[in-house]
């Protein structure tokens, strides 16, 4: 757990280039688990985690991510 990246739901939102509305639907929709819980009780998720619901949600969306500018 040490070695791991945890990332918020701002993070996780940075990261994936999408809404925090959107990552609160990957957890609804059980495509990201959350892995624990900060000392203010934000959630956490591993980098790993993100990164896996997002190429699952974007490949069934048929999108790909845009170049950033």
């Amino acid at each position: 757990m040490e070695d791991e990246i945890w990332l918020t739901v701002a993070d996780a939102a940075e990261m994936a280039s999408v809404s925090p509305f959107t990552v609160y639907s990957w957890i609804r929709r059980g495509h990201l688990p959350v892995g624990g819980l900060a000392p203010g009780g934000q959630k956490l998720f591993r980098h790993l985690d993100v990164a896996r619901a997002e190429m699952a949600t974007r490949s069934r969306a048929k999108r790909k991510l845009s170049p950033v500018a």
